[in-house]
């Protein structure tokens, strides 16, 4: 089943870098930033991913940790991961249960050809793992602050 505002998140393991596997069970006290992007190393998925590491440390202070996610391997993130300098986490959701638990693999048109891929979206869960807000169809300028925004009122309340 997809995940719901105001629904609490099924707890999930995901193999993410660093040798790391992300659980929300043990996320649990911190709010959770996840949001999903189609490729790593490309335009776009840069861009977002400068953005959130320009603002880690405003999220840090809002009690929330971030966690980019794609379907891309651990060693094409560690890589993107390094080149890019971000110091937050990426999961690699190869097998795509994330992908399907946060309903983001939708249809999409790229030069006339359809194909299934990921949607560009973000999710803000509170600290007792409860989804709050969720963003879709992500355009990525101002997508940032809006994100942390949301955090820090949400830390607030």
């Amino acid at each position: 089943m997809a995940v719901s505002i105001d629904q609490p998140v099924a707890d999930f393991e995901a193999p993410a870098t660093g040798g790391q596997t992300i659980s929300l069970a043990s996320l649990k006290g911190k709010q959770v930033v996840i949001y999903f992007y189609p490729k790593d190393s490309t335009p776009g998925c840069t861009t977002q991913g400068q953005g959130f590491r320009d603002q880690l440390e405003a999220f840090k202070a809002a009690n929330t940790e971030v966690f980019g996610v794609s379907r891309d391997s651990l060693k094409s993130h560690e890589n993107f991961r390094a080149k890019q300098g971000f110091t937050f986490d990426l999961i690699s959701d190869k097998e795509e249960a994330l992908c399907q638990l946060f309903d983001v693999i939708k249809l999409k048109k790229l030069y006339g050809k359809e194909y299934l891929g990921v949607d560009r979206s973000t999710f803000l869960i509170d600290k007792n793992g409860v989804l709050r807000q969720e963003w879709r169809g992500v355009k990525v300028p101002g997508h940032v602050d809006a994100v942390l925004a949301a955090a820090q009122a949400l830390n607030k309340a």
